[in-house]
Formats: structure tokens, C-alpha cells, sequence
């Protein structure tokens, strides 16, 4: 294994394939980080590599700052930045041990007065910051910001304290969902996936994907997006597909869905590919640098989901 984190000799794509595509945008475009993460999950690259690029992120406290997530800007920890290191402590199986005990501290330390997570801690205020973001000085308990680290510490059998709480903080909120929008949906797939609790989940999820169809919260028919609206807020052309919901086939998720609704929607993604190898972001784009640096990560999931569902090998 190279110091670079991909092997001596990766296997070549084919060129012009889908992923050598995306693997000249990769190195083209990408942060260290994205680029030593599509090296693990695409050309036999180790994890150790994609490790201490994600140590550059990681402060004293135990949380993540310096950009991470790239909507948010500044040095300071936040806790979308740490629900992101641990997205990546999880795909390349490091979500365990004295680090994530780390991680557990901090998320105690920023936590609402019922156990679970903001989306922005007040110590963001001075740094920039997406507007869709605001920073507001008590800051409510969101299922956005604690569904999927719930979700990913369950599913690395992780325990400590803080988990309890947050654990029923989230219960309350996917099974009391009534108004909702797509990104509050994908955080509680994201907790129902995992938890341990599995007859609950799939109840909860059942209910939740009744909501999805009834609302259209999901676009169908990407051939007729003017059929699905757009949530409050969202950018103009801000829908979510099936497959945004249900990343893998064994998403509870993919239970919404027909065979063909989401034959459709993965055609939809592959087709997204732009010219230059990567993936577009849908979401609204407030500064160069944050557009720039989140292509890389929406293209690795984007081939991600492709290959779970056999879509392509590499």
C-alpha cells in the first residue's frame, strides 16, 4: 500500500466509464480527504490514509471545524461538521474506540437541554456561514443535525451516556413527524436504518413513507419534476429522487418505492454525471468555495449508491 492511499498498481476504469470520469474530477477537483476517500472506496486505497486527512478537521474539544461540511466556514467545532467525520470514521470501519469516546464527550458538551443536537452551535457567529443556516443564540433540538449520529453510532455498537437520551430524543421526533421536508426525512432514515429496535423501525418507517408519497415529497417521475414540489426554502430546482431516501436497497426507505419508480430515479442519477466527471449539487450555492468543495462529496455518494444498487463495478 502507497503513502497516497490508493495501491502501487489500481486498477485501471475503462476510459470514458463513469468512474474513470469521476476519477479525473476527483483528482482535478477534490480535497485531500475526498480524493484519499474515493481512493478507499474505488481503487483499493487503505484507511489509514483517509484518517489523518480527517485528523486535520478535528479540534481539542473532540468535534470537527475547519470547514468539513462545507457550508460552514471557520476553525470552530460543530456538530454537522462531527456527524460528518463520523460519516467518515463509518465508511471506512474506524467508528469505535478512543475516538469516537472523544467525539461522545463533545457531543455532551453541545447538546440541548433534552440530550440531543443543534444543527448550529452559537459558536459559529463571526465565521461564515451558508444562509440556510442560521445561527441563533439558543438553538432548538433538531432530528436533522441528531438522526444520523444516533444512526451510525448504533450501528458501530458504540455506547456511552449521551446516547441514551439522544436516542429517545429521536424516537419523539421521527413518530410525531406530521410536516416535514426531505432532508428532515433523510435524517430519520438514517436513524431507522440503524437502531436497534428493529420492529419499531419498521413501523415508524412504514408510517414515514406514507407521508413521503402523501406529500410527494419524493419526485417520482424525474420527467415531470413540475408534478413535485419544491419544500419551503429549498433552491428552485432542489428535488429528491428515491434514491436520496434509500441509498442502498437495504434501506427501510427502499420499501417506498416500486421496482420501477426507482429504476427511474437511478437512471436519473447516473445520468446527472456531468461533463467533467463529477456530480451537480442541488441545494442553493452562496460561495465559490462551498460549491467547489461539495461536488467531490456528492459524487462519491452518488457512485456509492450506483454501485450498491449493481448499477456499475469498481
Amino acid at each position: 500500500m502507497s503513502e497516497t492511499g490508493a495501491s502501487p498498481l489500481p486498477p485501471t476504469p475503462p476510459a470514458r466509464s463513469p468512474l474513470f470520469r469521476a476519477e479525473q474530477f476527483m483528482w482535478l477537483t477534490a480535497r485531500v480527504l475526498e480524493q484519499r476517500l474515493f481512493s478507499y472506496h474505488f481503487l483499493n486505497g487503505g484507511p489509514d490514509p483517509v484518517e489523518t486527512a480527517l485528523d486535520a478537521y478535528r479540534n481539542g474539544d473532540g468535534g470537527y471545524g475547519h470547514a468539513l461540511e462545507p457550508d460552514l466556514r471557520g476553525p470552530v467545532s460543530q456538530p454537522l461538521h462531527t456527524a460528518h467525520a463520523l460519516r467518515v470514521l463509518d465508511a471506512i470501519g474506524r467508528c469505535g474506540g478512543q475516538r469516537v469516546e472523544r467525539v461522545c464527550r463533545y457531543l455532551t458538551s453541545v447538546s440541548t437541554a433534552d440530550g440531543a443536537l443543534p444543527a448550529i452551535h452559537p459558536s459559529q457567529r463571526g465565521y461564515p456561514a451558508a444562509p440556510f443556516v442560521p445561527v441563533v443564540d439558543d438553538p432548538p433540538s433538531e432530528l436533522l443535525a441528531t438522526g444520523p449520529v444516533v444512526g451510525l453510532l448504533h450501528r458501530n455498537e458504540v455506547w456511552h451516556a449521551w446516547l441514551f437520551r439522544a436516542t429517545d430524543f429521536c424516537w419523539e421526533a421521527v413518530e410525531s413527524l406530521d410536516k416535514t421536508h426531505p432532508y428532515e426525512v433523510e435524517a430519520a432514515v438514517a436513524f431507522l436504518d440503524a437502531v436497534p429496535d428493529r420492529p419499531r423501525a419498521e413501523a415508524a418507517a412504514d408510517r414515514l413513507g406514507r407521508l413521503v408519497r402523501e406529500h410527494r415529497l419524493a419526485a417520482l417521475d424525474p420527467g415531470r419534476l413540475d408534478a413535485y414540489p419544491v419544500a419551503p426554502g429549498y433552491a428552485p430546482d432542489e428535488h429528491h429522487f428515491p434514491h436520496d431516501f434509500a441509498r442502498s436497497p437495504h434501506s427501510l426507505a427502499r420499501a417506498w418505492f416500486t421496482d420501477a419508480e426507482m429504476e427511474r430515479s437511478l437512471e436519473f442519477l447516473a445520468a446527472e454525471q456531468s461533463e467533467d466527471g463529477g456530480w451537480p449539487i442541488r441545494w442553493r450555492q452562496w460561495a465559490p468555495a462551498a460549491a467547489l468543495e461539495a461536488r467531490p462529496l456528492v459524487t462519491i455518494e452518488a457512485l456509492r449508491t450506483l454501485r450498491a444498487y449493481g448499477r456499475f463495478v469498481g
